[in-house]
């Protein structure tokens, strides 16, 4: 098998775990706020984190100084990205939130393709249109009252291009577990700090009741599927991780119907599939005729 077809299976994976977190994290955030989902969780998750890179003995990938200005980096921007779709997911569906996140591809492709002047080729050009329509059909209000949680995911979907970048300059020089266990040190504080400032205090009852959906948080989407994604971003594009990323909609419309019996809207049946078709093209290679 080769290194690129690893990082396809990987990404399989990672897709289907991710799919899941929308619905969970709703589930969590019935009984807590949002911030506090995320700080719980990332609480769980550092727990396997710490006890995967004693195992592995990772802590001397600590020592390497090089590592520092990437691993920080990617602590700020995943940190934001997250505070903004937790935030973000209190005012729409899970279903939204799966297509829209899943738009950073576009965004992917805008960055280091559009404005890192590399060639526009046509079809990627037309795989970009498709999706920012597909973009526009789930984002247009019906009664022209944007949703503010689908605007905070858009941003979101905009930050994590950035965020895979330094995620991808960083497993350079070290580890996966070790990535997550630093941006989840780092991370923690903050967000406990802002869940404390901004949310209710959570009561012992509260959180017995949060705690299986942030328990599976925390082990199979910021374990699991984390570890997944960086080991695919460390054998192949980040657009193409990126675009892999497509199952996930489609997955989380499916789950979130049978397990939270959220019906999809016209509109988000509608507009996954020029996303997810967008996605498609601008991952298509070109022959050299084209290029």
């Amino acid at each position: 098998m080769t290194k690129e077809r690893e990082g396809e299976w990987l990404m399989v994976g990672s897709a289907l775990f991710e799919s899941w977190f929308p619905i969970l994290s709703i589930s969590a955030m019935a009984y807590v706020g949002a911030l506090h989902t995320y700080a719980y969780s990332l609480v769980v998750a550092l727990v396997f984190f710490l006890l995967i890179m004693y195992r592995r003995e990772r802590f001397g990938e600590l020592r390497n100084a090089q590592a520092y200005p990437d691993l920080l980096w990617t602590t700020f921007w995943i940190t934001a990205l997250f505070v903004l779709v937790f935030i973000g997911m209190r005012y729409t569906t899970a279903g939204n939130m799966a297509v829209i996140i899943f738009l950073q591809l576009l965004f992917s492709y805008l960055y280091f393709n559009i404005l890192g002047k590399e060639e526009m080729h046509r079809l990627h050009l037309w795989g970009a249109l498709v999706m920012g329509t597909g973009a526009v059909v789930i984002l247009l209000p019906e009664d022209m009252a944007f949703n503010r949680g689908d605007l905070l995911i858009l941003v979101a979907a905009a930050i994590a291009p950035i965020a895979n970048l330094y995620q991808k300059r960083a497993r350079t020089y070290c580890s996966s577990e070790t990535i997550l266990a630093f941006r989840t040190v780092v991370g923690l504080p903050m967000v406990a700090m802002m869940a404390c400032f901004f949310e209710p205090a959570v009561s012992m009852e509260m959180l017995k009741d949060a705690l299986p959906y942030i328990l599976l948080i925390g082990t199979v989407v910021y374990v699991g599927s984390k570890i997944l994604w960086i080991e695919a971003l460390h054998r192949t594009s980040v657009t193409k991780v990126s675009a892999m990323m497509g199952l996930m909609p489609v997955m989380t419309l499916i789950f979130a119907y049978l397990y939270l019996g959220e019906v999809p809207q016209p509109r988000q049946v509608v507009g996954v599939i020029p996303v997810v078709l967008g996605g498609y093209l601008l991952t298509r290679p070109i022959p050299d005729a084209q290029a």
